[in-house]
């Protein structure tokens, strides 16, 4: 049987996760949705929330609800614990399974980064963003009043430290001042080094190529100097997409074997991620 995913939000991921979706050979796709549809007419066992971080928690209750699960890719790190919390009951008392913070990171590098503090309990882990775009900054800024497209780019300056580069095309009469006071104090920005660029097009700069470098060192047992490094370029959207069809995999079973609730990527099995049967997955994998 395979499972039915629909789709909420028709932006970059959206489309990306579609095209994952049409690619997965254990599902079907239900369809793409606006967010401003009658949700009520979705018909799936599983919704991707391809929509702006903030609407996240919203969509969220609202498709648990009706009792379908959820993945999102709610990404502002500081939050994602206490959304958790938040989901958790709604998702238990509907029968349902939510996985939040879906993505690449919050995502899979969240499970990198786990993995590594197992193998080596003492130390520190410096996660390096870009170069790239942020989606998740860069649609923050664009719901700002008078802006009328943004885009953020991350610049990794080592050692988990990064500069942010804003560039934003304002509406007419829009109080540059104003906005970049906005940007700078928003909670994707506020921790971080901050410009903000007035330019006339935000179309010819933009890109939507990301990575990251994330290095450990650390100590195994009473053995120091163990060091470890994990490097990406990716297309951002692409691999947002990806992870969050894999992640409806894994609420599709956890709902199967009557596992409700709310979930971030390290609560999950690896093996839950991928199609195809546990013994084809540790006979190729382990």
């Amino acid at each position: 049987m395979k499972i039915n995913v629909a789709i909420i939000g028709c932006g970059n991921i959206g489309k990306a996760a579609a095209e994952a979706v049409l690619a997965a050979p254990d599902m079907n796709y239900a369809g793409s949705y606006h967010h401003n549809d009658n949700l009520e007419q979705i018909k799936a066992d599983v919704t991707l929330l391809c929509v702006p971080t903030r609407q996240v928690p919203e969509f969220a209750e609202k498709m648990l609800k009706l009792g379908i699960s959820t993945v999102d890719s709610f990404d502002i790190h500081k939050q994602i614990y206490d959304l958790r919390q938040k989901l958790m009951p709604i998702a238990c008392e509907h029968k349902a399974v939510s996985v939040i913070s879906a993505g690449w990171d919050p995502g899979s590098d969240s499970v990198i980064r786990a993995i590594l503090q197992a193998v080596a309990p003492k130390g520190i882990t410096y996660t390096n963003f870009g170069p790239g775009r942020s989606m998740g900054h860069s649609v923050a800024v664009k719901s700002m009043p008078g802006v009328r497209d943004a885009l953020s780019m991350t610049i990794p300056l080592g050692t988990g430290i990064h500069r942010r580069m804003v560039y934003v095309e304002l509406e007419e009469d829009a109080d540059f001042a104003a906005i970049e006071k906005a940007v700078k104090s928003d909670d994707y920005f506020v921790n971080d080094e901050t410009h903000v660029i007035q330019v006339p097009s935000v179309d010819v700069l933009n890109n939507v190529a990301h990575g990251v470098n994330l290095v450990r060192s650390g100590v195994s047992g009473n053995t120091h100097n163990q060091r470890f490094e994990f490097n990406m370029e990716i297309n951002n959207p692409a691999l947002t997409g990806q992870m969050m069809v894999a992640c409806a995999r894994a609420a599709y079973r956890l709902c199967q074997n009557a596992r409700f609730g709310a979930y971030t990527l390290i609560d999950i099995p690896p093996i839950a991620l991928l199609s195809g049967t546990e013994e084809e997955a540790i006979r190729s994998l382990v």
